[in-house]
């Protein structure tokens, strides 16, 4: 549905994109992350067609966006980092307004209700968009990009500026979308990534350093498992005990209070030790309070891909040259 091939922008000497390559299936949600001034939403602005790429190919709905970028904007929806109003017209008038040059014919009242409903606006539709509050705007933002119920959608940090609860519900509606929608979501907020989408591609500085799914890099960056195991009993017996069972390829004593224990125990790749974990405490007479496999959050997955030494001005000069572009 939205398939990037070697995709990159240069602005003078400074590379924002670099040589980027993802593809999103029909129905899925792609969620692209990374730091600010990694190339996010220059990519974004590549694919919804607001760019030219310096080099590569990009295509949404099997339509070239340079080739043919009519028929792909017909079927793109884009919210910007900064959502596009017109001040001056309430939010009733801007949808209106939207739905007509986006090709909307028949009941566009009954479109723009449905929407503003959808979105959580139908009680500003009276209200000038210049009089909105930053949240508000943003909702009114994702009301046009669903406005004529396109194919894909491209959200450039959806959440920006919303409350708690308002992140709570917008996340469900980008879950519910999914499956008759195809979308990219951009962010740097690790929770929307990890709450929201079916496939992660990480950038930074603007190359792609991974694509795969939550589970899949949480896999691929820890290798072993870790059981976090408190046991009540002579904590270097337990150790003795642990570390003799078939597959466990490391046993540590994290902390020691009084007769209790905290282990963290690191099986072999794909070696499933937790009944013989159990065993060996119960055999040994000793009290299992707690085991738990230990999971390796995104946030340490993103670290871990796009955390290095590098010169400080090199993501400052990616940022500028970003700033610019949208300038």
């Amino acid at each position: 549905m939205i398939e990037v091939q070697h995709l990159s922008k240069r602005y003078g000497p400074v590379t924002a994109v670099d040589d980027v390559s993802f593809r999103a299936e029909s129905g899925e949600i792609l969620g692209f992350l990374g730091p600010n001034g990694a190339g996010k939403t220059t990519t974004m602005r590549i694919i919804t067609g607001y760019m030219p790429a310096t080099e590569g190919k990009a295509t949404v709905a099997g339509f070239d966006v340079f080739d043919q970028p009519i028929e792909a904007k017909r079927r793109t929806g884009y919210l910007p980092e900064t959502p596009p109003l017109y001040p001056d017209m309430t939010v009733r008038e801007y949808l209106t307004f939207v739905a007509k040059i986006k090709g909307v014919r028949k009941d566009v009242k009954g479109r723009v209700d449905a929407v503003m409903k959808r979105t959580w606006v139908a009680d500003m539709g009276s209200r000038h968009c210049g009089k909105l509050s930053k949240g508000y705007k943003q909702r009114v933002g994702l009301a046009q990009a669903l406005i004529h119920n396109p194919e894909v959608l491209v959200l450039d940090e959806p959440t920006a500026g919303l409350d708690p609860k308002q992140i709570i519900e917008t996340r469900q509606l980008i879950r519910e979308l999914a499956g008759t929608h195809t979308i990219v979501l951009s962010t740097h907020i690790l929770p929307e990534v990890a709450q929201t989408c079916q496939k992660v591609v990480i950038i930074n500085k603007g190359k792609i350093v991974a694509i795969d799914t939550p589970d899949a890099l949480t896999e691929r960056l820890h290798g072993a498992v870790t059981m976090y195991l408190q046991a009540q009993g002579p904590a270097d017996d337990v150790q003795r005990a642990l570390q003799s069972v078939a597959g466990v390829a490391r046993v540590h004593l994290a902390e020691k209070r009084d007769e209790i224990g905290v282990f963290e125990v690191d099986s072999e790749h794909g070696v499933d030790v937790r009944r013989e974990l159990a065993g060996a405490v119960v055999r040994g007479g000793w009290g299992l309070l707690e085991l738990r496999p230990v999971r390796v959050s995104l946030e340490d997955i993103f670290l871990s891909l796009t955390t290095e030494e590098v010169e400080a001005e090199e993501p400052a000069a990616v940022a500028e040259a970003e700033g610019v572009a949208g300038a």
